[in-house]
């Protein structure tokens, strides 16, 4: 009999990304200036409108010189992103900021203490995954990945022609065909609604998108036309904010593995990297992917958990779906051996006190390339541990 199962994506231009791109580029903009800043920021974005709200601490010395620079960098993150419509436009939307100082209650238990053999402590309690799958060479779930590709292709093409018939607010989902053994088989169905201009029909649209999705998914993958389904309510020209408001973090799912692995409790953008909601699932996924890279499992999840203010997680559970070739118990050791889990072991080895959160907000967290999107970007996507796994094994 088999099984299906679906995963979707959601483009740049969609209410939520958009909000997340912003937080994103608020957090990078106050790394550039301070390695160490605390940025928690969340956006709302709807008609005309964007809202900041969140915490932050800089030094004073920083602080005017980022507070200048936030409206025209969130200005220059919708344009990139490319909204010029009449009720949402980069330069026209009304902008608040209610970003203030971080509370000194949650500084307290982060902030290593100079008389303490502590360190550095988790910025909250909770739960984090990472996942890795030999579905795709990225070692990913492939409906999450084929999903994301399409959609980063068809924004491609869009911004590539000035004229182009296509907005940015998208989304994109695929159905796979699961054997009884868990091999893919191949694509039952395939959504895509994206926004359009007026002119432009259904026709218009398909005629464009399918060539598109047809060389990005693999050889003999392409679904019929029947099995694709083209804007399914026949109309999507009003789209992002204006057409559905938009908040940072309510696309988790999207972010991380597409329904195909656990989700923890938070999401990412807009956090700083002490805040393991989104450090620790950093460091989940980069050691599940090494795991998987070592050819020590074919398939592999971790968790870890944190108490706030305390250094070390209180558990680190693998489990390699019984495809390991050592106990994950063993496995386990190895892992703890190998990386330091406790916030500042995670931020120093994956390097992640820089700017390099902007190109996370779209398209997904995880199965990009170490440094495609500039030096340090993704560098828990990178497999340098992988012969250190084996080693010890």
């Amino acid at each position: 009999m088999g099984y299906l199962f679906t995963s979707e994506s959601v483009s740049e231009g969609h209410p939520d990304k958009v909000c997340d791109r912003i937080s994103d580029t608020v957090l990078d903009l106050f790394l550039e200036h301070e390695a160490e800043a605390r940025v928690g920021c969340e956006t709302l974005a709807t008609t005309n409108r964007v809202i900041l709200a969140g915490e932050v601490r800089a030094t004073e010395a920083a602080m005017p010189k980022i507070l200048e620079q936030i409206e025209p960098r969130v200005r220059a993150a919708v344009a990139d992103i490319g909204y010029e419509q009449d009720k949402f436009h980069h330069a026209h939307f009304e902008f608040q900021n209610y970003l203030h100082e971080q509370s000194a209650d949650i500084a307290q238990g982060v902030d290593a203490s100079e008389d303490s053999n502590e360190g550095e402590g988790a910025g909250d309690q909770g739960l984090m995954f990472g996942y890795a799958t030999r579905e795709t060479e990225e070692l990913m779930p492939a409906a999450i990945h084929y999903s994301h590709a399409i959609l980063k292709q068809l924004a491609a093409v869009r911004k590539a022609d000035a004229e182009s018939i296509l907005g940015p607010d998208a989304k994109s989902q695929i159905t796979l065909r699961y054997s009884d053994e868990g091999t893919i088989e191949g694509v039952d169905k395939i959504v895509l609604s994206t926004q359009h201009v007026a002119s432009a029909s259904t026709d218009d649209i398909r005629a464009l998108i399918t060539p598109v999705i047809a060389d990005v998914l693999p050889d003999g993958w392409m679904v019929s036309a029947d099995n694709l389904l083209v804007n399914p309510t026949g109309k999507f020209e009003i789209g992002g904010p204006d057409g559905d408001a938009g908040l940072t973090g309510r696309k988790i799912i999207v972010d991380t593995y597409g329904g195909a692995a656990p989700h923890g409790g938070g999401a990412f953008s807009g956090k700083d990297p002490t805040k393991v909601d989104r450090s620790a699932s950093y460091a989940a996924r980069y050691l599940a992917k090494n795991v998987v890279a070592s050819e020590l499992a074919s398939r592999c999840t971790i968790q870890i958990a944190y108490a706030i203010g305390v250094s070390q997680p209180v558990s680190v559970f693998v489990n390699t779906h019984g495809t390991g070739q050592i106990a994950d118990a063993r496995l386990t050791e190895i892992l703890n051996d190998l990386m330091d889990l406790s916030p500042r072991g995670i931020r120093t080895h994956l390097n992640l006190n820089a700017p390099i959160y902007t190109p996370t907000s779209a398209y997904g967290h995880f199965g990009r390339a170490a440094g495609e999107a500039g030096p340090g970007t993704f560098s828990w996507e990178a497999t340098d541990l992988a012969a250190a796994i084996t080693a010890k094994a």
